[in-house]
């Protein structure tokens, strides 16, 4: 009987694992790629059912987590930012916890990163630096606590952008600053583990991620200088490099992928690619290249059978080869500027001038489009000097997108 139980866990367990929750910035493995299968491949010529609409997320830039029917993002409402908790089958408010005041920025005010779920728990970082431990069933807080108050952390012009990563007991993010650019936190508790050790850089706008090469586990940032990496245990300094550096703002995450590490941004910096190499518990970073093909500003880039896909600065929707830089192809003309995600082999386009959004096979053998429409409506909040800059998300046959208080729940499964 107990070995039946057992057996009965584990696969329970491995069918949430492929569940096609959304429970972090960029999906499962912060790639921005979906294993979700049997999604539309064309929509009709009004687009995809219009499922819900909800109407109070406040102000902000924030995306979603979903997992199972839960919805969770962050807005500004009443000078304060809030985590909040929606029924993503019906899109009613379930329940909003206060984080602390609101970020205000010329350029758009209001919480700019995703929530992080991690089982039966919540972690959200707000644009001033509040971060919280709460309960995802109800929203009650753990701990709560701020990167500059409690860990001398320096907010960036645009304030804190970047979405927590957990891995296993750690919660990692980015204060910036002489103490250290990066600190890893207990997650159950709030209490410091490290503080990046030689690595000092000034906070950016992109979210860690996680890469394993010779046995060596490291969180690899997008910092003020360009991009580094440190050991997980201990966050001693292991690498940098200034490809995609620029001085205004550095926003895309990188991507690791076969011992390599993908970095861009905009600001004319362009793009590169390192090779990563461990030997006696170091790792050194090569250049491959380094060139301007992907000049993406903060709509995001992902990878696909060996092709980067993204909006380049000056040159459109592009696609790139990954191991050489080269270009493949770009469309200019198609769909303005904007940011993406991408599902069942197809990229979701989201244009951050009039909210349209385009479904584009994902192929490197051109610009193949099997549909498109605008979102119902735009906010009639100011955005000040922003625009439509949330990322589009696709989780459990749902295509969701939002501006400022407004967020749209589409049907991309068409299954009746």
């Amino acid at each position: 009987m107990a070995r039946w139980l057992f057996v009965c866990v584990a696969v329970l367990g491995a069918l949430s694992v492929q569940a096609a929750d959304w429970p972090q910035w960029r999906g499962p493995e912060r790639n921005d790629v979906s294993k979700e299968t049997g999604l539309l491949k064309a929509w009709p010529k009004e687009g995809p059912k219009l499922l819900w609409t909800f109407e109070n997320a406040g102000m902000g830039f924030a995306g979603p987590a979903i997992v199972g029917d839960r919805l969770y993002t962050m807005g500004g409402r009443d000078a304060k930012e809030f985590i909040l908790a929606l029924d993503a089958k019906t899109g009613k408010e379930l329940w909003a916890t206060e984080m602390g005041k609101v970020f205000v920025n010329g350029w758009g005010d209001g919480p700019r990163g995703t929530p992080t779920v991690d089982g039966d728990t919540i972690f959200a970082l707000g644009g001033s630096g509040d971060l919280l431990c709460l309960n995802a069933a109800d929203g009650k807080k753990r701990w709560h606590i701020n990167l500059v108050a409690d860990l001398g952390g320096d907010i960036p012009d645009w304030g804190y952008t970047e979405s927590p990563l957990v891995d296993g007991d750690r919660l990692v993010v980015s204060p910036g600053g002489a103490k250290g650019t990066l600190v890893a936190l207990d997650k159950n508790t709030g209490k410091e583990l490290w503080r990046s050790k030689g690595l000092t850089d000034g906070a950016a706008y992109a979210s860690i991620i996680v890469a394993e090469v010779g046995g060596v586990r490291q969180y690899v940032q997008m910092t003020a200088s360009g991009v580094a990496a440190v050991r997980a245990d201990t966050g001693k300094f292991l690498w940098n490099s200034d490809l995609a550096r620029n001085d205004t703002a550095i926003c895309p995450t990188p991507i690791f992928d076969a011992g390599h590490v993908y970095v861009s941004s905009g600001y004319g910096a362009g793009c590169g690619l390192v090779k990563l190499t461990a030997a006696n518990d170091k790792v050194t970073a090569e250049k491959v290249y380094g060139n301007k093909v992907m000049t993406n500003h903060h709509g995001g880039v992902l990878l696909l059978g060996g092709h980067l896909y993204g909006y380049s600065d000056n040159k459109g929707w592009t696609c790139q080869e990954f191991k050489t830089g080269q270009s493949v192809w770009a469309e200019r003309n198609k769909l303005g500027k904007g940011s993406l995600t991408c599902a069942d082999g197809m990229l979701y386009l989201y244009s951050e001038g009039d909210g349209t959004c385009a479904l584009v096979e994902a192929t490197p053998m051109g610009w193949k489009e099997t549909g498109r429409f605008r979102i119902p409506r735009e906010t009639k909040l100011d955005r000040k000097a922003g625009q439509i800059w949330t990322h589009p998300v696709i989780a459990n046959g749902r295509l969701y997108l939002r501006d400022q208080d407004l967020i749209f729940c589409f049907d991309v499964k068409g299954v009746k």
